[in-house]
């Protein structure tokens, strides 16, 4: 039997990242150590030194095919078979085969070439892997149509990741290493942007880790490795629903926090029976906490609460274990060993932490359980009891020659159990009291008193209350616990939907509220809450009826926190719901807290920015509208001046500097209405289709000088205010012209990507470092600025303006090779 073949992958993020020149290495290396190597298929795309690697090594040759009149090369799978060598070089696993070819997908040939027993080095990228295409699809606005099923890369014996940094690919790029010159700018406009790079990357790292992480847990569990590998810090938290979570949920995160990389795992164990024992409030608000702690939350399922949590720990490989110290008190303790120290004793190496809290040993009251039967079922038991007793007494009484005391036991045990099973356990304790008494006065010798004079007839009569009395437990216990999964069960489909309920909407707080009001039949829902507890109340929020603005305006208060607080209205609210509607009341809380952060920082943002701006401005008015006019009053005062007389030349002059320095002031002044008009919100804008074609050339035009145009014909029209859009390009095309070198024009180039349009003008100047690319829109502001002559730097910042203000964007970026690339973005008509 042939012997299958291993499959090494090299995994790459982007196209370019020199996944098949790797691969072509590792060919020559096994080459040179004297192993049958061969290439099936390989796609150089003319790079030169992917090319200058196919040397030394033999390459079959392809397999011809034509398709609709075009010729077409595909890899020739027969002749590979029949060639037969050790190891074979197929590149681009996820490539589709031309119609005609012998399989649909070129995995599908690496498949038969591995069960013939071919070892086979292949290439993928990350964006041609099924599971995330549509991810990939999202985030580059391409549609990729060649995909590969994760199982299959998955099953292969070993993944190479051939990673290399964004900038690094696009200097690359630039320097003709990856596509043909004429393709460069339109890649590094689209596909190959930096944040495009950069996301691909991170999931061809967070794959691959997964990946890992899954032959991890292979060979542990190959090798029978219970023990915990601390390859990576994980640090698991167990949440009981007491009010102490929140205090061990911040520990672990702190013990977490320690380790650079280290996870935070939060775990609730629910019973075994899977009834709700634990607050469905506390374990609410905890899950929320723990995940705003970057951490995640999980539930289990086991009826050994230690047994539960260390195998969830082992399961996800955690190095250390925090606990909540015991809550009971010491003869508790001293009964039973409890959770914590049985984890303890258990744990083997994972580190346990026993952490105390303000709830340790603090004796809490329960409050008395509610019936588990309803009130009519533990009547009617109690009157079968009343009047089934003396009906049966007076029956065996009449029967007394026939039956012998045991048929007369056996006859209120029947009694017993049926009442048990109509009434529960208080009807049938009265029964079988009842039956014990009636039994010893009428049918236990000696009769008519309350003796008995054989053993045998008391262990008879004591078996017979036992009998009763258990059955009676039981009956009772299965109604309890039928009605506690029926609320259990209630509270289950209702939070399940709290969640989702929140994300809907553009106000989430509302329509959590409004959830509550549907579940529980309210006319009214209001979240209240106060600055202090001597200020009055005011409604957060509120859906229903006329909000209530004080808690007495309702039938229910639920509070939240100390000036937070839930109103209902419409009925009271039953007991067993306030569970249910604390957590929703938990989650209404931080809905308001994060709204009203949003609003402060939203606020706080406008308000610096106004208080900036008005500094800058002043800044600017006292600098910068001093030159032109100083030059244009310097120039006409010496036209004016009867002292000297001056010749035609210099009055032309300077009249030519007095114009071009009221121009200036005109530019500045506009420029400054223009901001104010942007900040204010007041700017008129008349969008419409314009076509780039006509608008990027009258840019060009409007400077009268050296500019490369590349626009392709096929270009879609953008949603635009003309006028705007060529105000926004001349800046641009005149700050690139401003440091473009000599002998090297900037150039303007436009593209489409996903339903957008970017306009890209690059210059090779000497560029902007990335830490100062936000600081080049700060209004009135220049990087370098020691002069006068060059304005208050107010271009880029309007041009900034002016493109958000039509729903674009305007980013600057490093032109590869040396430069800046400023990318105005707009939306395709």
């Amino acid at each position: 039997m042939t012997t299958r073949g291993t499959l090494r992958v090299y995994l790459g993020a982007a196209p370019g990242v020199g996944k098949t020149y790797r691969m072509l290495e590792e060919g020559r290396r096994r080459l040179n150590r004297g192993t049958d190597v061969v290439v099936g298929f390989v796609e150089t795309h003319d790079r030169p030194f992917t090319q200058t690697m196919l040397d030394g090594l033999e390459v079959v040759p392809r397999r011809d095919l034509t398709y609709r009149g075009a010729a077409f090369t595909e890899l020739d799978l027969d002749a590979l078979l029949a060639r037969r060598p050790e190891v074979a070089l197929v590149d681009e696993l996820a490539h589709t085969n031309v119609p005609g070819s012998e399989h649909a997908k070129r995995w599908r040939d690496v498949d038969v070439l591995l069960d013939a027993g071919i070892d086979v080095l292949t290439t993928v990228n990350i964006q041609h892997l099924e599971s995330l295409n549509d991810v990939v699809e999202r985030i580059t606005g391409v549609t990729q149509r060649e995909t590969v099923p994760d199982a299959v890369v998955r099953r292969a014996e070993q993944i190479e990741l051939v990673d290399m940094t964004p900038e690094a690919l696009r200097r690359r790029m630039a320097h003709g290493n990856i596509y043909k010159p004429e393709k460069i700018d339109a890649a590094l406009g689209n596909y190959f942007r930096v944040g495009n790079l950069t996301a691909l990357r991170e999931l061809a790292l967070l794959w691959l880790a997964d990946k890992v992480d899954e032959q991890l847990d292979h060979y542990r569990a190959a090798h029978d490795i219970d023990k915990t590998w601390e390859a990576r810090e994980r640090v698991v938290v167990a949440l009981t629903g007491g009010p102490e979570g929140d205090t061990l949920i911040r520990r672990a995160a702190r013990v977490a926090a320690r380790t650079k990389g280290a996870d935070l795992l939060a775990v609730h164990v629910v019973r075994g029976d899977g009834l709700a024992g634990a607050d469905p409030a506390n374990l609410t608000r905890q899950r929320l906490l723990v995940e705003a702690l970057g951490g995640t939350y999980h539930q289990v399922l086991g009826a050994d609460v230690p047994g539960a949590l260390l195998d969830f720990a082992r399961g996800v490989n955690a190095t250390q274990l925090v606990l909540g110290a015991s809550r009971r008190g010491r003869l508790a303790q001293i009964l039973s060993p409890g959770v914590g120290v049985t984890t303890t004793a258990e744990s083997g190496s994972i580190d346990v932490h026993l952490v105390t809290h303000e709830q340790a040993r603090r004796f809490a009251w329960r409050s008395p359980r509610a019936a588990a039967l309803t009130r009519g079922r533990r009547l009617t038991g109690l009157a079968l009891a009343l009047a089934g007793l003396p009906a049966l007494t007076l029956g065996l009484d009449a029967a007394r020659a026939d039956m012998a005391l045991t048929s007369d036991i056996l006859a209120y045990l029947v009694l017993a159990v049926a009442t048990a099973l109509v009434g529960g356990l208080l009807p049938a304790l009265v029964c079988a009291i009842g039956g014990f008494l009636l039994l010893n006065w009428c049918f236990t010798p000696p009769l008519n008193r309350f003796t008995i004079a054989e053993r045998e007839n008391l262990f008879a009569l004591v078996a017979f209350v036992f009998v009763a009395v258990a059955v009676a437990t039981v009956v009772d216990r299965a109604a309890r616990r039928a009605r506690d999964a029926a609320r259990a069960s209630a509270e289950a489909r209702t939070l399940s939907t709290l969640a989702g309920s929140v994300l809907h909407g553009d106000n989430p707080l509302d329509a959590l509220l409004e959830r509550v009001r549907e579940s529980f039949g309210l006319t009214c829902v209001t979240l209240l809450d106060r600055e202090s507890e001597h200020d009055p109340w005011r409604p957060a929020a509120s859906v229903g009826g006329t909000p209530c603005l004080t808690p007495a305006d309702g039938e229910t208060e639920v509070p939240v926190e100390e000036n937070v607080s839930l109103v209902l209205r419409g009925h009271p609210l039953p007991a067993e719901a306030r569970r249910l509607v604390e957590a929703f009341a938990a989650h209404a809380a931080i809905a308001l807290r994060q709204q009203r952060l949003a609003e402060r920082a939203a606020a706080a943002g406008t308000l610096a920015e106004v208080d900036r701006l008005r500094t800058a401005l002043l800044s600017a008015v006292s600098h910068d509208l001093r030159t032109p006019l100083a030059s244009a009053k310097a120039a006409v005062g010496s036209l004016r001046s009867p002292d000297v007389r001056f010749c035609a030349e210099d009055e032309a002059e300077l009249l030519a500097t007095a114009e071009e320095s009221l121009d200036k002031l005109t530019r500045l002044v506009e420029n400054l209405l223009d901001m104010s008009r942007l900040q204010a919100g007041a700017l008129a804008l008349t969008l419409q289709p314009v076509d780039l074609a006509d608008a990027l050339p009258r840019a060009a035009d409007d400077l009268d000088a050296a500019v490369v145009l590349s626009v392709p014909e096929e270009l879609p029209e953008v949603i635009a205010d003309p006028a705007l859009l060529e105000r926004i390009l001349v800046n641009l095309l005149g700050n690139a012209l401003r440091y473009s070198p000599p002998g090297r024009p900037p150039s303007i180039g436009a593209s489409e990507h996903a339903g957008l349009v970017d306009i890209r003008v690059v210059d090779h100047g000497p560029g902007i470092p990335a830490a100062d690319h936000d600081r080049v829109f700060q209004p009135f502001q220049r990087l370098g600025d020691r002069d006068n002559a060059t304005g208050v730097g107010l271009g880029l910042a309007l041009s900034r303006g002016l493109a958000e203000a039509m729903g674009g964007t305007l980013v600057p970026e490093p032109t590869p090779g040396g430069g800046l690339t400023m990318t105005l973005t707009l939306h395709r008509a």
